[in-house]
């Protein structure tokens, strides 16, 4: 489920546990996110994904400046792995952490906590696939990433 975020006119959907996930941000949205509560923000984009979007080096900065903690945890479908998904999920703890992530489109970013749910062991692949879903993301293709992968949890 998407919603305003604040008086700015960016989307975060929710993916529960203290998660929201969005497409790129830009400089202003910083301060927004924290007013709006979220004390730490991932970046799961390649620095030059895109021409023209915010480097993560300017993102640490303007989140550190806002008062919040930044992490980096680049990866793409074509570079996705299992220590790309356990960074995420460190990066996203289950202790009560407001955490924003962001990618392109929130696709990225959801798939990612999808996963990382599913390989500690958090959440079983049904209710991870429904939380993601509820979200308005498909985990499909991160799950079939997965089987290929042998499917199996972390050890």
């Amino acid at each position: 489920m998407c919603s305003d975020l604040g008086t700015g006119d960016m989307k975060r959907a929710d993916l529960g546990s203290g998660l929201t996930v969005s497409g790129q941000l830009d400089a202003g949205d910083f301060a927004e996110l924290a007013q709006a509560g979220v004390r730490r923000v991932v970046n799961t984009r390649p620095d030059g994904e895109k021409p023209g979007q915010l480097a993560a080096a300017d993102a640490a900065r303007i989140a550190a400046e806002s008062g919040m903690e930044y992490r980096h945890v680049p990866v793409t479908m074509a570079t996705l792995s299992m220590d790309a998904i356990r960074a995420f999920g460190d990066a996203v703890p289950d202790d009560g952490t407001v955490v924003h992530a962001h990618c392109g489109s929130g696709l990225r970013a959801a798939l990612l906590w999808g996963l990382s749910q599913v390989v500690t062991g958090r959440l079983d692949r049904d209710t991870a696939r429904r939380q993601v879903a509820e979200a308005g993301f498909d985990l499909a293709l991160g799950l079939a990433w997965l089987d290929a992968q042998g499917g199996g949890r972390a050890a």
